[in-house]
């Protein structure tokens, strides 16, 4: 009795998500976080009102204290806040552009895509984030409670900058060598 012999079964090619899908899984976190900085930039969130709630919080905890402090410690806070929340831009800034870049290289080849570098996401990443300050500080103009300044727009681009140094030297650090 003669056997037919079948071909192996192959398992299925792994196939790169839709483009769409990869796109949005690149830049949602960006996406949301620009979102917040927005809603941030409101009137509810302005000096006067986040510093009307810091100081119930401390009379609450440490009894009556003076306001000039706790207008001086909102300043502060909210400086940190400046240079928090736009480092974390640049950084989810430049999650999106490696995996958009990325995946365009490979769709697309290297010929009209170019070399994918850090230094050519971290620019753009960088770019980014200086629009986004300067769009938000502009929106703040508009708004009576809040003032909109270049000098918070410099503080948010060279946070973003430390931010993605920060980032470099971490990619680029040292690897432990496994030994078995």
């Amino acid at each position: 009795m003669a056997t037919i012999s079948q071909p192996p079964v192959q398992p299925p090619a792994a196939t790169a998500p839709p483009p769409r899908r990869s796109f949005l899984r690149a830049w949602w976190p960006a996406l949301i976080w620009i979102g917040i900085i927005a809603f941030e930039s409101t009137d509810k969130l302005s000096s006067a009102n986040t510093g009307v709630w810091l100081y119930k919080v401390v009379v609450r905890f440490f009894g009556h204290i003076n306001l000039y402090d706790v207008l001086v410690w909102n300043m502060y806070l909210r400086k940190t806040g400046h240079v928090v929340g736009y480092g974390i831009l640049s950084l989810l800034l430049l999650r999106g552009w490696r995996r958009t870049l990325a995946t365009a290289r490979a769709t697309f080849g290297r010929a009209k895509v170019g070399l994918v570098t850090f230094a050519r996401v971290a620019i753009l990443a960088w770019l980014g984030t200086v629009f986004i300050a300067s769009m938000d500080e502009w929106h703040q103009s508009y708004i009576p409670s809040r003032t909109g300044t270049w000098h918070d727009v410099v503080l948010d681009s060279a946070a973003g900058l430390v931010f993605l140094s920060v980032a470099y030297a971490w990619i680029r650090r040292p690897r432990a060598v496994i030994e078995a």
